[in-house]
């Protein structure tokens, strides 16, 4: 079909950045490193351009797009990771739980300093990890856990093996996100081809199959709860999100978001034709609401309980806690509280904010909660979207993954700004330019650029653009 040419010629242009895009992904995959910032930039601008054409030109022929998003994934299926080192301490973790030594337990750094080397290659996983990644406690759940030990017991010793195992699992996560989207898209009577500003997104692409981030998987299980929340199927959506917060603990965000979901829905009678009373109606509603966080939290301990134990909590919190109160990347609001800390104590604040802006966060979703209406489907992925772009403008880290969630709540709303984000995240690579240098800090003046962007199109979305309204 390809090679018949009444098809090339009506398809000209899309087989031609098609073609485009295989060449620049093949460049990307196996002849970047990541210092080198201009042609990481020539290629990430060109391959964003390229995706955006071919989904305004090719939006209405799915099936065709569906095959074009697995090839461009394929590309990657032999290469290493050349964006960022974390695989190898998935690698580890896998490995220790084959051995059946608990990974929430140990660091990678005190087994290598007293001379034990419990895995194969121990050495090279660790050299590879990076000392910061391995002189903390692993902060990744069970479910996560789950895919890195398949892998290993897959692979054995090979770390290219595992890698491939690691891409495979992520790919079929991202066609399970692709199905139940689409399927979601369809109820919600929202063009389906919405989806491929996910699924063909080359942000999504490099940073999931290619770095092999987990959050596809999250992100999967996290629409397939929508998906069934969606069309009744509570229960089972409460089983499914556990699942989500178990491969990464980011949709424990959403949970107060759903009280309006559950509670102000009007619910029909037995006869299905008319509403019941107000009185009946809230207490059917609160019950259910109940119950549906009584199997997120029960699915998610049974989910925990194999690791559990009073080293585990102490261990694990602590290294959440890295993340709000000594990592810093990325940063937004935060870079313009430090440098106030700066300017009137003298001395980096991180402690003190990070302390304060988790409390900032949860009194927003508080807000979002009870003063703002979610009550269709549509209304509550929008409100987990602005609720959890928030979490990200005052966050201490941002890392360029963390925008694949938002990006995918993004196609169920009238919002592209994560769109954009998704485009220009790529200039916080640019602190890798200093890695070898004295001086290792990110440019502030490139990550103004960023955010500059990104909040000019949400304010620009949210107080000037009249976008139409999407019903559920």
């Amino acid at each position: 079909m390809l090679l018949n040419p009444n098809f090339i010629k009506l398809n000209k242009l899309p087989l031609l950045f098609v073609a485009a895009s295989i060449l620049f992904y093949y460049i990307f995959a196996y002849h970047l490193v990541r210092t080198d910032y201009i042609k990481l930039l020539t290629l990430y601008t060109a391959l964003f351009t390229l995706f955006y054409k071919l989904v305004q030109t090719t939006k209405h022929n799915f099936k065709s797009l569906v095959m074009v998003a697995f090839l461009f994934r394929a590309i990657f299926i032999l290469a290493v990771p050349n964006l960022s080192q974390d695989f190898y301490r998935f690698i580890w973790d896998g490995r220790i739980l084959l051995q059946g030594i608990n990974p929430y337990l140990n660091t990678v750094e005190s087994f290598i300093t007293s001379g034990e080397f419990p895995v194969a290659q121990a050495q090279e996983l660790y050299t590879g990890m990076g000392t910061l990644n391995g002189s903390h406690f692993t902060n990744y759940p069970p479910v996560n856990q789950l895919c890195f030990a398949i892998a290993g017991l897959l692979t054995g010793k090979s770390i290219l093996g595992t890698v491939m195992v690691f891409r495979i699992i992520i790919i079929l996560a991202d066609f399970g996100t692709l199905f139940f989207g689409k399927k979601l898209l369809e109820k919600l009577n929202i063009p389906v081809y919405n989806i491929f500003w996910y699924i063909l997104n080359p942000f999504i692409i490099i940073e999931l199959t290619g770095n092999l981030h987990f959050e596809g998987v999250m992100i999967f299980f996290l629409i397939w709860s929508l998906y069934l929340l969606h069309i009744g199927k509570w229960q089972f959506a409460a089983v499914v999100l556990a699942l989500s917060i178990s491969v990464k603990l980011i949709p424990l965000i959403f949970l107060p978001l759903f009280f309006q979901f559950f509670v102000k829905r009007k619910t029909l009678n037995s006869e299905n034709t008319l509403p019941t009373s107000i009185k009946t109606n809230l207490r059917t509603n609160l019950k259910k609401l109940t119950f549906f966080y009584a199997i997120v939290g029960i699915t998610t301990v049974i989910l925990f309980a194999p690791f559990f134990s009073s080293q585990f909590v102490s261990n694990y919190s602590k290294t959440v806690s890295l993340w709000f109160q000594n990592f810093e990347f990325n940063a937004s609001f935060y870079y313009i509280a430090r440098e106030i800390g700066y300017l009137f104590r003298g001395w980096n604040e991180i402690a003190i904010i990070g302390k304060t802006t988790p409390i900032i966060v949860v009194l927003v979703l508080l807000i979002m909660t009870f003063f703002r209406k979610n009550r269709t489907t549509v209304e509550l992925i929008t409100v987990m979207l602005l609720g959890l772009s928030f979490y990200y403008f005052t966050a201490t880290t941002v890392h360029p993954w963390y925008i694949a969630t938002l990006l995918i709540l993004s196609v169920f709303t009238k919002y592209k700004f994560p769109l954009v984000w998704s485009f220009v995240i790529i200039l916080s690579y640019l602190a890798y330019v200093n890695i070898n240098k004295a001086d290792k800090s990110e440019n502030l003046w490139v990550i103004a650029i960023e955010y500059l962007v990104v909040y000019g199109v949400f304010l620009w979305e949210i107080f000037i653009k009249k976008a139409p309204k999407l019903e559920a």
